[in-house]
């Protein structure tokens, strides 16, 4: 039997979910994109779109975390802590869907739609602005300069400190 999917409305991609840097960004908008193609396809259609944005958003925060390590964020920073929750919470989707519960990846992706905004103007964003403080190119993956960055110096979030 096919379902059709719930008439949710999706996340737009535009200039306010921006945090200036280019590739970064870039990596957010494959985000939005493939999250609203979630909230738009039937759920018994949804697993295999479903398991390729787990691995997109795997890959996602690493590049990530992989910035924060390179730029002086100690490795259990809650900004990579905020990464692993989420995974965690998706892989347990992907389980839950296989067992039969076809509508709980949409209501992953919407409460995503809602999370996303606030993580990328808080977190990302103030991961970016690190980044160009200590001129980090995300591009090549390197410091201009790495005697600016001492190693796990940062612990916090990138914009806020974790309470």
């Amino acid at each position: 039997m096919e379902t059709t999917a719930h008439p949710t409305a999706t996340l737009e991609w535009s200039s306010a979910l921006s945090v200036g840097d280019d590739r970064m960004d870039h990596t957010h908008a494959e985000f939005v994109e493939q999250l609203n193609r979630l909230l738009t396809t039937p759920a018994d259609q949804l697993l295999p779109l479903y398991q390729d944005f787990l691995a997109h958003t795997v890959e996602h925060f690493a590049q990530e975390e992989r910035w924060m390590l390179a730029t002086g964020f100690a490795p259990d920073n809650c900004h990579a802590a905020h990464h692993a929750t989420i995974l965690e919470t998706m892989r347990a989707v992907e389980t839950h869907h296989q067992q039969g519960d076809l509508d709980i990846i949409t209501r992953l992706a919407e409460a995503l739609a809602e999370w996303f905004p606030q993580h990328a103007a808080s977190m990302d964003a103030g991961l970016a602005l690190h980044l160009q403080a200590v001129g980090f190119d995300t591009h090549t993956e390197t410091l201009a300069d790495p005697g600016r960055v001492r190693p796990a110096s940062m612990s916090g979030c990138g914009s806020v400190s974790c309470s």
